[in-house]
């Protein structure tokens, strides 16, 4: 066995390191990150709009304008898209580790420079913040192939899939944490400046250091990223990159002695007819009679899950109202109501969102990819056309409750289904030289189905009836159309699951097809 397979098998059994944990934690900070300031960006633009937009004698607090609304939560996931196109390209060419560290600084300085914009009229504070949110979502999109398959050529088969969807569930302290620090921030603050409600004194209710509020939890968003900046960068390349794509069996080996602490010799060479074996290129006729419907069911399945899963954010405010969390908006201050919001929030990532996390991680490897993302997206179809058929039920007083239940199951199951399956299969089933690229791909799939799903849905689920709209939004389909649709799109996301397959109990070569030799003739 030449020492490129020998190397490559070593991987397959490989026991559970100390190693492999930390390596968790490593490559789960950019998903912390992403959690953290996707959760928190929502809080933030509350409290710009009381702070920068307010309306003199207007009986509602100041928000922001739809269009300033859709920039400053939109930017940050083109920057994403287009980071996950980038780095994964980039992750395959040049190899795992060398890039890695770059997309760490551009999140610790992207965060910083957040929480810094610029100027103190409304115009110059977005613009500056718009462009520093665009590249925190580049360096969040660098992540997401990189760590996915840095993680996945670390780990056993029998391991796989927990490590990588443990990094991605690295996502859910991102959440609570955000949640936490919110919580504690407003709290301190409106203990140190209180302030009257709107409707007592609409300029005192948003008190002026109200301003430092978004600043600090933005910032404080770097810092994991920080702390872990040390181990990122001594963390040796992937010795599958090294060995099947660099082609550098003694440094691979060298790099398995480190992580696996057992000595793996390096005893013979590669011929030239090994290395040349497999050269097909990307997108040629031989990678898409292999995996072109592979790339094409893990691509369209993250697209869909990622509408439906960034569109529930919309039925929040109509939760959490009714079921006593969050006042009118007029009843509080600018900092009760970020407290509220933050609380809300927090409890619904606690009971809902963080659990279907860990569920994954736990039953990965014993169910299979397959089975929970098909479950997922049928119980995710079920719980929408049961919210959306009798809507005007569950918002009619009393019925509430069941409303809120199947609205946190959903979120169980995306969790506990699609929403992580889309992260970890990609990073399984395409070629080593392939694999960041591929899962790139899929990536910036999914981010495109979220903008979708964040802003096409922002106005579709308007009323028909243009005078019960939200201020400055067109009349729209309504909210239970919204969700039959969103019902439509899940049952789209079942159906493109079955062109992926099932990589449980099997090892990347296998799944890749590493190891064949493909047909000359077939090349383009």
């Amino acid at each position: 066995m030449s020492d490129q397979h020998l190397c490559v098998s070593s991987m397959h059994v490989a026991k559970i390191q100390c190693y492999h944990l930390k390596a968790v934690v490593i490559t789960g900070m950019g998903f912390f990150t992403d959690a953290y300031d996707l959760f928190c960006i929502s809080l933030v633009t509350k409290l710009l709009g009381r702070i920068y937009y307010h309306v003199e004698g207007s009986t509602r607090p100041g928000s922001l304008p739809p269009n300033v609304s859709a920039a400053v939560n939109g930017v940050a996931l083109c920057g994403t898209l287009a980071g996950q196109l980038f780095f994964g390209w980039l992750g395959d060419k040049l190899g795992r580790k060398r890039v890695y560290g770059v997309t760490l600084i551009l999140m610790v300085v992207s965060s910083i420079g957040s929480a810094l914009s610029f100027g103190s009229s409304p115009t110059a504070v977005v613009v500056t913040l718009c462009f520093f949110r665009f590249w925190l979502g580049f360096g969040i999109g660098g992540d997401y192939p990189l760590s996915a398959t840095i993680m996945a050529e670390y780990s056993s088969t029998t391991t796989r899939g927990a490590f990588i969807a443990a990094v991605f569930a690295m996502q859910g302290f991102g959440i609570l944490s955000g949640g936490a620090v919110a919580i504690l921030i407003s709290h301190i603050f409106r203990s140190v400046f209180p302030a009257p409600a709107y409707s007592v004194d609409p300029l005192a209710s948003t008190p002026a250091e109200a301003d430092y509020v978004w600043r600090i939890i933005l910032i404080l968003g770097a810092l994991p990223a920080v702390l872990t900046y040390y181990w990122r960068m001594t963390l040796p390349e992937t010795p599958r990159y090294t060995a099947l794509v660099a082609k550098d069996q003694k440094k691979a080996c060298q790099d398995m002695s480190k992580v696996l602490q057992v000595d793996i010799q390096n005893d013979s060479t590669i011929s030239v007819e090994e290395r040349n074996e497999k050269s097909f290129g990307l997108f040629s006729s031989q990678f898409l009679k292999r995996h072109g419907f592979h790339l094409l069911g893990t691509a369209a399945a993250w697209f869909f899950v990622d509408v439906a899963y960034y569109s529930q954010n919309l039925f929040q405010k109509d939760i959490f109202s009714a079921v006593g969390w969050l006042p009118a908006a007029k009843t509080m201050s600018a900092l009760d109501e970020l407290f509220k919001i933050g609380r809300a929030q927090f409890l619904i990532a606690l009971c809902g969102t963080v659990p279907g996390y860990w569920f994954t991680v736990a039953l990965i490897d014993r169910i299979g990819r397959f089975k929970i993302q098909t479950a997922g997206f049928f119980f995710m179809t079920v719980f929408m056309f049961s919210l959306a058929l009798p809507y005007h039920h569950w918002t009619a007083a009393g019925n509430h409750t069941g409303f809120v239940v199947m609205y946190g199951l959903t979120f169980f199951f995306a969790n506990f289904g699609p929403n992580a399956t889309t992260f970890i299969v990609p990073a399984e089933i395409f070629p080593a030289r392939f694999r960041s690229t591929c899962h790139g791909i899929s990536a910036a799939a999914g981010k495109a189905g979220a903008i979708v799903g964040a802003f096409g849905f922002l106005y579709a689920a308007q009323s028909q009836d243009k005078t019960k709209t939200d201020a400055g939004y067109p009349a729209g389909i309504g909210m239970k159309n919204s969700l039959m649709v969103l019902g439509v799109i899940n049952l789209f996301g079942l159906l493109f699951t079955f062109l992926v397959p099932e990589s449980k109990g099997k090892s990347l070569e296998e799944m890749s097809r590493e190891n064949e030799v493909d047909d000359p003739s077939a090349r383009v």
